[in-house]
């Protein structure tokens, strides 16, 4: 062949391969790639914060839970172990490394199997933000021509911030906050030369590297030695962080959790209420990285998680020692049926295979003992309020041990707020009050002997707990003691079932309310949030102010979309008089009375009613200081499941948390909550002010501890 004719084949087959190449490379850059506006304001889907009123992170609410900090934010230490290992040359390209191409295309054809990435930082960014993983030559060439597009449109630091924030951890952890928290239980500026190194360690293959931990710390090491190479750490902060143990806490240790019903609370609330939706209206809950700040306090939280471990770990021995199955074999026969009708397996089955599931789990032993040991765990439900703004302080929905038996149950019913159960005596307050605004007082006296009285539907009612010796006894005593005979005359003979119906309303009770004798008993049902806040008009002096558990939300820049000043709103609900009398009232409960085991535990000022439903099946205890209003309930999912004897009335069974509680938060010198006393007379009713019940005097207090000498309910 002639040479010449050899070298214009030649030329003309690479003309062509060239002018395919391109016509290829403007067929896959013509579609497929990111508008100017996706590349100007790329969308990430954000995780919103619930953050606790002391910044703590309770939780997320998110499709990709990933939340956003800023690059002043990111450790320096991790920015250097990032550009180590991912893109030494970052500085100094824009955007695509085509010596790095070359070389890694070289390298893989001499190994044929090892593969050598060659995309950088830039690359990996545009790959996260835009792209699908999928293998593919037009993918990596729309990849490319968007990192140029990056190159252009970012500055370095902006470039490495977004992708610090938009890589995947593992654990379900996207960008580096997520991260810091998931894995060591801090913010990224906390975080240890050796931390960042096994963040960025995460990278290459996350999910294998944070189960195994040898080969984390493998790769952790591996990367502090490029960063030492590198000249990042000088050789002796290399050796110390390279044998650096990894110092990962506990999932329970974690901040993320601490009030799994809380924050459920929040999501249900904000999803639900259309109040919430006019005020997000454009805004995604799970997407667009709100910043939701709320009431509670995360100490004051942790206070209230400890005082029900404390108190239920013991009581649950007792009840275990005290409930026998052999005795309730129906009971558990029904609890088993119900349980087994429950599971998805019997919903989706046809009639006979529901018969053969039903007999197939009635006879397996481990189910029926998972059965047991769940209906027959004792469950709680927690709430502190802070009297004087109405905010949300802390929250226990759940029992710590029905949590660990079903990890589920973090996220199930709310034992404060999903649950309407019967009062007893705990709703009697409100009954005393009515009374003490038809013209009684403390003092005066009714008479406490066995009461018995027909309806006019023709009903006898004889309400049991009259007082041992009968006779005259002042209200102030009565109450005391949760003498039912006495509240039962004080409900046919000086208030009636509509006077007590009015004032429960205005104390902030909304739920369904009959005005019959035995509401004087407390045979209504009611949440414990909804009990525990009526209370607040007694420390008020007869103000009311609604419970409140979100103060701001703020969109992932910082703008505030709403906000709330406490307390949100404010009513007359009693006079000041009256009031106050409750107040010296309730105190004797706590101070001798059924209430007095609060005592083992609280020595200050406070005042509150105990409350014990039939069969044992409730137990209650509200309570408040001058600062604090607490509820606590405690009880069981099924009622056929209920305390067995005296150990079950609300002064043993629910005071000893609420005591429990308020001795940590009062000894706890970073919270506003000392131990101060109540008023020493009561104010006028033109002497009131809102700023005065808002901002009250705080003075320590010097209560003497009493013995229960309470024997009633």
């Amino acid at each position: 062949m002639n040479p010449s004719r050899a070298w214009r084949i030649v030329l003309y087959g690479t003309l062509a391969l060239f002018l395919c190449t391109g016509v290829y490379i403007i067929i896959v850059l013509s579609s497929g790639l990111p508008t100017l506006q996706e590349l100007e304001n790329p969308r990430q889907d954000l995780a919103t914060q619930v953050l606790s009123a002391d910044g703590v992170v309770l939780d997320h609410f998110a499709t990709t839970r990933r939340t956003y900090v800023p690059y002043d934010s990111i450790p320096s230490d991790f920015i250097h172990a990032l550009i180590a290992t991912e893109d030494r040359a970052f500085r100094d390209h824009w955007g695509v490394h085509v010596m790095r191409i070359f070389k890694a295309a070289v390298k893989n054809v001499a190994a044929m199997e090892t593969r050598e990435g060659a995309s950088t930082i830039t690359q990996q960014l545009a790959l996260n933000l835009y792209f699908k993983r999928e293998q593919s030559l037009a993918r990596k060439i729309r990849e490319a021509w968007t990192a140029l597009q990056i190159e252009r449109t970012y500055t370095k630091n902006e470039i490495l911030e977004m992708y610090a924030n938009t890589v995947y951890y593992g654990k379900g952890a996207f960008g580096l906050r997520v991260a810091s928290n998931t894995y060591f239980n801090k913010e990224p500026m906390q975080l240890t030369t050796a931390e960042c190194a096994y963040l960025v360690g995460l990278f290459k293959a996350p999910e294998r590297y944070n189960r195994d931990d040898s080969a984390g710390i493998a790769r952790r090491n591996l990367i502090l030695s490029m960063m030492r190479d590198e000249g990042y750490i000088t050789p002796d902060v290399y050796a110390k962080a390279s044998t650096e143990s990894l110092n990962r806490p506990a999932p329970t240790d974690v901040a993320r959790g601490i009030a799994p019903h809380f924050v459920e609370m929040i999501r249900q609330q904000l999803g639900r209420d259309g109040e919430w939706a006019e005020r997000l209206a454009g805004h995604d809950l799970y997407r667009d990285g709100l910043v939701i700040t709320t009431t509670l306090n995360s100490r004051v939280q942790r206070y209230a998680n400890e005082a029900v471990a404390e108190h239920l770990s013991q009581y649950q021995k007792l009840f275990d020692n005290s409930w026998s199955w052999t005795a309730n074999k129906q009971v558990l026969s029904k609890l088993v049926l119900k349980a087994i009708r429950q599971r998805p397996e019997y919903i989706s089955a046809s009639a006979s295979e529901r018969d053969a599931l039903v007999r197939k789990l009635s006879r397996n032993k481990s189910f029926v003992d998972s059965v047991r040991r769940i209906t027959s765990t004792i469950q709680a439900g927690v709430v502190v309020i802070d009297a004087h703004t109405g905010a949300i302080l802390g929250m226990v929905g759940a029992s710590p041990q029905a949590m660990k038996l079903d990890p589920a149950a973090r996220y199930s019913l709310n034992h404060v707020t999903q649950i309407r159960r019967q009062p007893g005596s705990s709703f009697k307050p409100f009954l005393y009050a009515s009374a003490l605004e038809s013209g009684l007082s403390p003092d005066s006296l009714v008479d406490s002997g066995p009461f018995s009285i027909t309806l006019p539907s023709g009903t006898v009612w004889s309400p049991r707990g009259a007082s041992k010796d009968g006779g005259m006894m002042s209200l102030r005593q009565g109450l005391k003691l949760s003498v039912n005979t006495v509240a039962a005359r004080l409900i046919t003979g000086v208030t009636n079932p509509i006077a007590v119906v009015d004032l429960c309303r205005r104390m902030g009770i909304t739920s369904t309310l009959h005005a019959v004798p035995s509401i004087a008993l407390g045979a209504v049902e009611v949440s414990p949030l909804e009990l525990t806040a009526a209370y607040i008009p007694f420390v008020n002096m007869g103000l009311s102010v609604p419970p409140v558990a979100i103060t701001r939300i703020e969109d992932k820049l910082g703008n505030v979309l709403w906000e709330a000043k406490l307390p949100t709103k404010v009513e007359d609900a009693l006079s000041a008089k009256v009031a106050y009398s409750m107040m010296g009232m309730m105190r004797g409960v706590v101070d001798g009375g059924t209430g007095s085991r609060v005592r083992q535990f609280y020595k200050g000022d406070a005042a509150g009613k105990t409350g014990t439903t039939n069969d044992f099946a409730d137990a209650w205890f509200v309570g408040f200081t001058p600062k604090l209003v607490a509820g606590v309930w405690t009880g069981f999912d099924d009622r056929r499941v209920h305390f067995t004897g005296d150990y079950g009335q609300g002064g043993r069974a629910a005071a000893p948390i609420w005591g429990r509680l308020m001795q940590k938060v009062s000894a706890d010198p970073n919270l506003p909550y000392r131990a101060s006393k109540f008023p020493t007379q009561a104010a006028s009713e033109d002497s009131v002010r809102v700023e005065d019940i808002i901002n009250p005097p705080n003075e320590l207090s010097s209560t003497q501890e009493d013995s229960d000498s309470g024997t009633t309910r």
